[in-house]
């Protein structure tokens, strides 16, 4: 069975993080091994939590497995709490990352073009160092802004999917070409034409580009990202193809989501995936 590391937090409510990475990983084949950056109470969108920073324990782990002789066939980073965490990253990569090693990087950032409230601008230097080590990226359309620098208030000037689509586009290419990395960008949202709004993906690597686009429900959910990419990871240690498993992502979330919004759940509590688990056997 293909093993796979995945450092990120743990957030009790919320379905996000570890409480989605894992059974996702899991149902997929793939044995998820936790390395946590921190525990929550509940994802920080609530309107009150309490965290628990784990960023000293981070090299009890690493050194714990080495002794152990354990190896990884795919290593998995999400939410960090800042540059000592990446560092720690670093370290756990010079231990366990090898040439078969598939290291997959969600630049958690944040979010509707704001930098999540819990980081200082300084991370973004740091993330940047991270995403060139990764074999996938997996920003969404503000990460992507913020490690390239495309102004994301342009986006929203875009009269035509088109032109919006390419502007992402060339900013994927730049990340592409800086990292080297298949870039997956999340979470397009071109402007509302004749009432219709889309939302969807753009795939890039080195020889081709795909976006991915579909009619949008209006409602967006904690923890939608984070079964994205655990989803893309699974597929990847299946050996399918990487835009195959992207779609099947975007069809494993649409169901989750049109049945969460059915049940009118809050956002922040995020979506109901566990029934629809069954669609990436």
């Amino acid at each position: 069975m293909k093993k796979v590391a995945v450092i990120q937090d743990m957030s009790s409510f919320g379905k996000c993080s570890l409480t989605a990475a894992i059974p996702v990983l899991s149902v997929m084949g793939v044995q998820a091994v936790p390395l946590p950056t921190a525990i929550l109470t509940s994802q920080t969108e609530y309107p009150s939590y309490q965290s628990e920073d784990l960023t000293a324990k981070m090299p009890c782990f690493i050194d714990e497995w080495r002794k152990m002789g354990a190896t990884f066939d795919g290593i998995q980073t999400g939410f960090v709490t800042g540059k000592e965490q990446i560092d720690h990253i670093f370290s756990f990569l010079h231990t366990f990352y090898k040439d078969e090693t598939t290291l997959l990087v969600d630049p958690v950032l944040g979010d509707r073009g704001q930098l999540y409230d819990v980081f200082s601008a300084e991370l973004i230097s740091y993330m940047k160092e991270l995403v060139k080590n990764a074999d996938v990226i997996t920003p969404n359309v503000t990460e992507c802004c913020l490690l390239t620098g495309l102004p994301y208030d342009r986006l929203q000037t875009y009269r035509t999917n088109e032109d919006y689509v390419a502007a992402i586009e060339e900013a994927g290419r730049q990340l592409q070409a800086e990292t080297d990395a298949t870039v997956i960008i999340t979470g397009l949202n071109p402007p509302v034409l004749q009432g219709t709004r889309l939302v969807g993906n753009l795939y890039m690597d080195g020889t081709r580009s795909f976006p991915s686009l579909q009619a949008y429900n209006g409602m967006s959910y904690s923890g939608t990202g984070d079964l994205f990419s655990s989803v893309l990871m699974g597929g990847l240690m299946r050996g399918q193809d990487p835009i195959e498993t992207m779609q099947l992502a975007e069809a494993f979330l649409s169901a989750a989501i049109l049945s969460t919004s059915a049940e009118q759940v809050p956002t922040v509590a995020g979506v109901n995936f566990e029934s629809h688990l069954g669609m990436l056997l």
